[in-house]
């Protein structure tokens, strides 16, 4: 036995070594994107001014995140995003379910869907500042009402896509609605569903974003409008990297948790042969 671990962990090493590298050569973009912004900075071609040289512009995050403004900002952010997110995800699938599986709730809220898909929900930022005020709770409706749409969709579209046969052969066999809706739908659909919430997250933190600056509130987006009121350069430069790496880790935890809800699927056997 300890001589075949022995012959297989040498075998095994190129393949590690292989992905290792793999992953590596995925962030080359990043790393280019990095150099060529801190080399223009200082070459003198434009004042530091205008594009401050990206090691000063994380030595500001560091000062921000030290002196505890970069916590606060980042936390009320994520907690409207967070908020929102959450609130449109439930309401948002169950919604998409009864869409596809009910012809009434279809006949009443396809003309809604179509309609409000395409449409900026930004623009309703001042009706909804208007209705719940400058506080929290304007934000989050914001975020709820742009959000629940991709999730709505991509919902009606995962589980439309429900191989018939399936259904069939369960209603053959005595399923009810519950055991169809637990065993089948929600099993095929759900590939379809978690590409509608990881549609939705980065809109909830764009629309987050937005609505803080537009109302000057504090947060990420509030602490950017307030750099830029003041001529704070560094500021707004380093507003915009943190909610750029934000936005990153939120999408890479998505790809995460899909990976881990799917690891049965057929997508995620795929990606590990990759």
């Amino acid at each position: 036995m300890a001589r075949i671990e022995a012959v297989r962990a040498p075998a095994e090493a190129p393949q590690i070594a292989g992905a290792l590298a793999w992953r590596l050569a995925r962030w080359t973009s990043i790393a280019i994107l990095v150099i060529a912004w801190e080399g223009f900075a200082r070459s003198g071609a434009v004042t530091t001014f205008m594009l401050p040289p990206l090691s000063m512009v994380f030595e500001r995050i560091w000062d921000d995140a030290t002196e505890g403004d970069l916590l606060v900002n980042l936390g009320l952010t994520l907690y409207r995003a967070f908020a929102g997110f959450a609130i449109a995800a439930v309401p948002g699938v169950l919604l998409g379910i009864l869409i596809a599986r009910r012809a009434p709730v279809r006949w009443f809220f396809d003309p809604v869907i179509s309609v409000g898909f395409p449409m900026p929900k930004i623009a309703f930022i001042p009706i909804i500042v208007l209705w719940f005020g400058f506080y929290d709770l304007s934000k989050i409706s914001i975020v709820v009402f742009d959000a629940i749409f991709p999730i709505i969709t991509a919902t009606v579209a995962g589980t439309r896509g429900v191989d018939r046969n399936l259904l069939w052969s369960a209603r053959s066999l005595g399923a009810n609605e519950r055991e169809l809706l637990r065993e089948i739908i929600l099993p095929a659909a759900l590939p379809q569903i978690l590409t509608g919430l990881q549609v939705a997250l980065p809109i909830a933190l764009i629309v987050t974003i937005i609505a803080e600056m537009t109302t000057a509130s504090s947060g990420l987006g509030g602490e950017m409008l307030h750099s830029s009121r003041f001529v704070d350069s560094l500021g707004v430069f380093a507003a915009l990297v943190e909610i750029a790496i934000v936005g990153l880790l939120l999408i890479k935890a998505m790809a995460v948790v899909r990976a881990r809800l799917l690891h049965w699927h057929q997508e995620t056997r795929q990606a590990k042969t990759v």
